[in-house]
């Protein structure tokens, strides 16, 4: 698990502290030059940037030759509560989930280009809070890798969009297509963990249709860490790699629940996976349910664990209409769709 740090520190790295309570105007009072160095301010340079923000586009150094590029949009409603999360804690999560893509493709985060769409009436605050996050999500996930450019808008919703960057570093890139019957179904990072922090935002914290902010007071053992792992999820990001270099052989990372995600590689591999209960936790059905942990879903061959990862399976010759089995038992496609699952952002 990774040690998350805490949101505006200012220690010796020269990170800034937060606007001070009398100069943090509205972003349509500060107008988009002053927003944009607020966000500069606090974003550094990366080790593969040769050219960062300020210009045009951004320049970034790809040593061998192919580009991983992901990118995904977290909207306000359906994909967060700003009564829930703080502009720190969407940084972090909005940066998290992009870095976590291109480390189930094998490879190394480089770079992340982010675009806001920021209602008039935020404040200034708001923005340089947002960006704290990007940056230490960044320092502590995938060291190296920074925000060299994007985009600022004005909407009535609140929308950030991040596209990601990352180096193969002259490994083949690792896609959900290439598991092999007999190979070891793996895992790396949490299970459920992020789904056990949403319900209880929504039981909780969520009277009528109306999110209202956490009151850690009232959380149960075991509460705050799942509510942190659904607001500031810590992948295993550095794994990527370390799945790559030991030769796995289909990866992607588990973002809307292990028995939906699990299905599609099996889909695109034309297998099964044959998943063992015990192996999923004191709850298999919420680790099985539950999405936004953002762990790493790998195959290797046959005895060929990296460190990190943990035996949860085997591939397995395809069974119609059941690509992912639990104690030999099929599981349907429990988890996240974001048009299925529309009426939950009510």
């Amino acid at each position: 698990m990774v040690d998350l740090p805490a949101p505006g520190s200012d220690g010796a790295d020269g990170v800034l502290p937060p606007l001070s309570s009398d100069d943090d105007p509205t972003i349509g009072e500060a107008g988009e030059g002053r927003v944009l160095r607020t966000i500069l301010a606090r974003t550094p340079a990366g080790a593969f940037s040769l050219l960062g923000p300020g210009d045009d586009a951004a320049v970034i150094a790809t040593p061998s030759g192919s580009v991983v590029a992901t990118t995904d949009t977290l909207v306000e409603g359906p994909d967060f509560r700003s009564a829930w999360s703080s502009g720190y804690d969407l940084g972090w999560k909005s940066a998290a989930v992009n870095l976590a893509d291109v480390a189930a493709m094998g490879a190394r985060p480089t770079a992340l280009l982010v675009a806001l769409a920021v209602p008039r009436d935020r404040r200034l605050s708001f923005v340089s809070a947002l960006s704290d996050g990007f940056r230490d999500a960044c320092a502590a996930l995938a060291p190296g890798c920074a925000v060299v450019g994007g985009d600022l808008t004005v909407s009535a919703t609140l929308t950030v969009a991040v596209t990601a960057l990352g180096d193969l570093e002259g490994r083949r890139a690792v896609t959900r297509a290439g598991a092999r019957i007999g190979d070891d179904v793996a895992i790396a990072g949490e299970t459920g963990l992020a789904g056990l922090g949403l319900s209880v935002l929504f039981r909780r914290f969520h009277p009528g249709t109306a999110a209202v902010p956490v009151d850690p007071s009232v959380l149960a053992e075991g509460e705050s860490e799942a509510i942190e792992a659904q607001l500031r999820p810590a992948p295993p990001v550095g794994l990527g790699v370390v799945a790559a270099v030991a030769g796995a052989t289909a990866m992607m990372d588990v973002s809307d629940g292990l028995a939906l995600d699990a299905g599609r590689l099996a889909g695109a591999s034309g297998v099964t996976l044959a998943l063992d209960a015990e192996t999923l936790g004191a709850d298999p059905g919420r680790a099985l349910a539950g999405g936004e942990d953002h762990a790493l879903l790998a195959t290797f061959p046959a005895g060929v664990l990296p460190p990190g990862f943990r035996r949860i399976g085997t591939v397995v010759q395809a069974v119609e209409g059941a690509p992912v089995l639990c104690d030999g038992d099929p599981v349907g496609p429990r988890g996240w769709d974001p048009y299925r699952d529309a009426g939950a952002d009510a």
